[in-house]
C-alpha cells in the first residue's frame, strides 16, 4: 500500500481549505468525508436557517462567500461547498468513516469503514457537529416530553403550542428564543447569567475574544468556543422574543427533571412539554485517542501559544477547526496554516514536495 504525504479528515469549511492549500503546494493527498454529500455540518442544519440568521460564513480560499439572503442555509452553504470542490478538484473522498488513527512504525494508519489510508501527516478537521454535549441531571431518563439537542432542532413550527424551556447561555439559545418565544410559550435557564454585548463587535473585539480561547489551548485545556467569550446580541430578528420578556425571565438552572417537568432549587414546579438542550459541543476528535496527543489538562496543546494549527505532542498532526479557529472566519486561516505545518513536518523527514 503507498504512503500518501497527508490525509485531511473532514470536508467541511477548514478540510476544504486545507486541501486547497496542500494542493497548491503540490503535497499529495487525500480528503475523507464522513457525509453523502457535500456541504460539512451545514447541511445537517435546520430549515428554518436562513443565510440572514447564521453567522458571517467566510469564504473558501481563491473564492468569495455565498451572499445573505432568505434562502436556507442548509442548502446554500452545501451548494458553495460542492461547487467549490469540483472547480477546484479536490481530492475528497465520500462516505468515509474514520474510526481511529494509530501509528505504525513512524506512519499514521487511518483506520476507516472502507478500508485503511497510510500517510505521514494528518490534517484533523472534524469540527464540533457530531460529537453533541449533553449534560446529565437527576431524573432527565424519567421526562416523558420530548427531549431534543441542538443537531435535532427541527425547526420553529414543530414546537407551536408547546410549553418550551430552552436551556444554555450560549448563541444558539438567543436564537432558539428568538424564534419560539413569539408563536408558543418559553422558559430560558443556564448555568451562568448571560453576558449581553450592546456595542458593536469590532475587530478588536474578535481578536481579544480568540486570544482568549488561544490562552486555553495553549495550556492544553479543553478550548471554548469562541462565541462563549464574546458575549451576546439579540438581533433584529429576536426583537419581538425581547419584548414578549423572553430574555428577562431567565433562571438559574433546575435541581431535578420529573416526568412533567422540572423542579427548581427553591421546591418549586414548572410543567414543559419540551426541553430543548442548546448546551454545546465538544471536539469531535475520540478518533484520535491512540495518538495520545490530549494533555494532562484534557485537552491538545498547539503551537505558537495556542495560535498554531500543529499538535505539540505529535507534530505530524494538525488541528485545522479545533479551539480558536474553531469558527468560520478562523477555519479558512487554520487550512492554510495546517498546510504549512505539514509542508515543514515533510521537509523535516526529507519527504520531497513538489515546488508550486
Amino acid at each position: 500500500m503507498s504512503i500518501l504525504q497527508s490525509v485531511v479528515i473532514g470536508a467541511g469549511q477548514a478540510g476544504l481549505s486545507a486541501s486547497y492549500h496542500l494542493k497548491r503546494l503540490g503535497i499529495d493527498h487525500v480528503v475523507l468525508d464522513a457525509n453523502e454529500r457535500p456541504g460539512g455540518a451545514w447541511q445537517h442544519r435546520w430549515d428554518a436557517l436562513t443565510m440572514h440568521d447564521v453567522h458571517n460564513v467566510a469564504e473558501l480560499p481563491g473564492d468569495v462567500p455565498p451572499a445573505h439572503s432568505s434562502r436556507r442555509a442548509n442548502v446554500v452553504v452545501p451548494g458553495y461547498f460542492a461547487d467549490y470542490e469540483q472547480r477546484f478538484d479536490l481530492p475528497v473522498i465520500r462516505p468515509v468513516t474514520v474510526r481511529q488513527v494509530s501509528d505504525d512504525d513512524g506512519i499514521l494508519v487511518v483506520h476507516t469503514d472502507t478500508g485503511e489510508w497510510r500517510t505521514r501527516t494528518l490534517v484533523n478537521a472534524t469540527g464540533t457537529w457530531t460529537s453533541p454535549f449533553l449534560p446529565h441531571y437527576p431524573g432527565m431518563e424519567t421526562f416523558l416530553g420530548e427531549q431534543l439537542h441542538t443537531v435535532d432542532y427541527p425547526g420553529p413550527e414543530h414546537f407551536r403550542d408547546k410549553r418550551v424551556l430552552v436551556v444554555g447561555g450560549g448563541a444558539s439559545a438567543v436564537q432558539f428564543l428568538g424564534a419560539l418565544a413569539p408563536i408558543t410559550e418559553t422558559l430560558w435557564a443556564t448555568r451562568r447569567p448571560p453576558v449581553w454585548r450592546d456595542d458593536d463587535f469590532t475587530p478588536e473585539a474578535g481578536t481579544a475574544a480568540v486570544a482568549l480561547v488561544e490562552q486555553r489551548v495553549a495550556q492544553g485545556l479543553p478550548p471554548e468556543s469562541v462565541v462563549s467569550v464574546t458575549g451576546l446580541v439579540v438581533r433584529p430578528q429576536e426583537r419581538e422574543a425581547e419584548r414578549l420578556g423572553a430574555y428577562a425571565a431567565r433562571r438559574p438552572m433546575f435541581e431535578r427533571i420529573e416526568p412533567d417537568g422540572v423542579r427548581w432549587a427553591d421546591g418549586t414546579f414548572e410543567p414543559v412539554d419540551v426541553i430543548l438542550w442548546a448546551t454545546g459541543f465538544r471536539p469531535a476528535i475520540n478518533h484520535l485517542a491512540p495518538l495520545h496527543l490530549r494533555s494532562p489538562q484534557g485537552g491538545i496543546r498547539l503551537d505558537r501559544e495556542g495560535r498554531g494549527t500543529t499538535a505539540i505532542a505529535d507534530p505530524r498532526i494538525q488541528m485545522a477547526g479545533y479551539g480558536p479557529s474553531a469558527s468560520t472566519i478562523g477555519a479558512n486561516r487554520a487550512g492554510r496554516t495546517a498546510a504549512q505545518g505539514v509542508r515543514r513536518q515533510l521537509a523535516l523527514s526529507e519527504e520531497p514536495v513538489a515546488v508550486a
